[in-house]
């Protein structure tokens, strides 16, 4: 741009011109990018280390007894996502008969129902933040249509205003309300490609999670035998 040219395309001019509504706008799609890249980390990191313990699934059933194979899964599991199987297999194996509604079960039952349950407690750690990444992905677009929107009628009722309709005092704030919608595909792209990403890892977890669950049910309930470690 020539030195002296007004930049009529430009966020500052936007910012100055634009009133209450266009600001908090502005704020809620700073808000939904800065809590959706945090999550987007987190959720990276916190699969990475998912990924890197899933290889320990062998070395638990590599172990010579039970005791042995919790400590492998403690070792090579930080996020804790096998380790609590494991757990309520070993205390399956040591915990006697007790007067409860679950010991009234038979051995096989109860087996299922705590397995289910660590299961179950395992895949809502995967899947934590995973439904505000879909709300972000889903409404940021909108919310930056929704200040594009407001922004172009301000322009237009100026237009209006001044009685006279001039191509530049229209392209001007047309074109600087235009940035909202691309400041919410920003925010929103990002979002989207992890929420997916993220589904694709969990998808592949909890199918080794399921397998590793019905192998440990068929080691605590076949055959009537005592394992003590």
């Amino acid at each position: 741009m020539e030195p002296g040219l007004e930049n009529h395309f430009s966020l500052a001019r936007y910012w100055e011109q634009g009133d209450a509504l266009s600001h908090a706008v502005a704020y809620v799609l700073l808000a939904m990018s800065l809590v959706s890249w945090y999550f987007i980390l987190a959720k990276a990191y916190a699969s990475w280390r998912v990924r890197r313990g899933a290889p320990a699934v062998e070395a638990f059933w590599s172990a010579p007894t039970m005791g042995d194979g919790v400590a492998a899964l403690e070792a090579a599991d930080p996020e804790q996502v096998y380790l609590p199987l494991a757990r309520q297999g070993a205390a399956q194996l040591a915990a006697p008969g007790r007067a409860t509604l679950a010991g009234e079960m038979g051995h096989a039952e109860q087996v299922t129902r705590v397995l289910r349950a660590a299961i179950h407690r395992s895949t809502m750690r995967l899947e934590s933040g995973l439904t505000l990444l879909a709300s972000i992905g889903a409404t940021a677009p909108f919310v930056g249509l929704l200040g594009t929107v407001w922004g172009i009628y301000h322009a237009l009722s100026a237009v209006s205003a001044g009685g006279t309709v001039q191509i530049d005092k229209i392209a001007g704030p047309v074109g600087e309300a235009l940035i909202m919608t691309g400041i919410g595909l920003m925010v929103a792209i990002p979002a989207v490609l992890a929420y997916n990403g993220f589904n694709r890892v969990n998808r592949l977890t909890l199918a080794e999670l399921d397998a590793f669950a019905h192998d440990l049910h068929a080691y605590l309930t076949t055959g009537d035998r005592v394992r003590k470690d």
